[in-house]
């Protein structure tokens, strides 16, 4: 009699355990994957400079406060930097690539549009002066970038958005290596993600 109580109540909280188990969008955590096209440059004191086209890709977790209100992390690998002509004879080209740490603010605006906005911390992978005949490191990039951004975001169904932010550098990125000369990093990022 015993080991049918014992074995009554186990079933009963492993079926309890098992089938009252809310997955992570019922918690009101969304995990997801993003990549698009970065467009960037430098704002400052650089001259004969144009824009680089590259990318991100990343993830993120959207963490749900309110149904109008979120916060949404994300660790994103994204390229930047700029192209030049002038300073050196020929084009060249600064390639700064980063692990981005963005912490957005999602606000619902109205049905599926959102604005986002938020800081991003950027830890520097790679620094290369590409030229056409040498790709050199850069030895002046700070390792620590960190900026603000903001955007909009659509979500086309539950799970698939598209999105579009623009981030500012708030500090000097170091790419002339003078400290009375300060540059920081832009970048236009164009996205499209899905949410798990």
């Amino acid at each position: 009699m015993k080991k049918k109580i014992i074995v009554v109540l186990l079933f009963s909280l492993f079926s309890t355990t098992v089938f009252s188990q809310k997955t992570k969008r019922e918690e009101g955590i969304i995990i997801g994957i993003k990549g698009g096209l970065n467009i960037s440059n430098f704002i400052g004191n650089v001259e004969d400079q144009g824009m680089r086209t590259s990318v991100h890709l990343g993830l993120l977790a959207e963490i749900m406060i309110s149904d109008n209100f979120s916060i949404q992390p994300e660790i994103l690998y994204s390229k930047q930097g700029s192209t030049h002509t002038g300073i050196v004879p020929g084009f060249y080209r600064t390639k700064l690539d980063y692990i981005s740490l963005p912490v957005e603010g999602k606000f619902k605006i109205v049905g599926k549009l959102s604005f986002e906005a938020g800081p991003q911390l950027g830890i520097l992978m790679s620094s290369r002066l590409k030229t056409s005949n040498s790709n050199a490191k850069i030895d002046t990039i700070k390792t620590i970038d960190f900026g603000i951004n903001a955007g909009l975001r659509y979500n086309i169904n539950d799970a698939a958005f598209i999105q579009g932010r623009y981030v500012l550098g708030l500090i000097d990125n170091g790419v002339t290596g003078d400290s009375n000369n300060q540059n920081s990093n832009s970048v236009i990022q164009l996205s499209i993600g899905y949410l798990f």
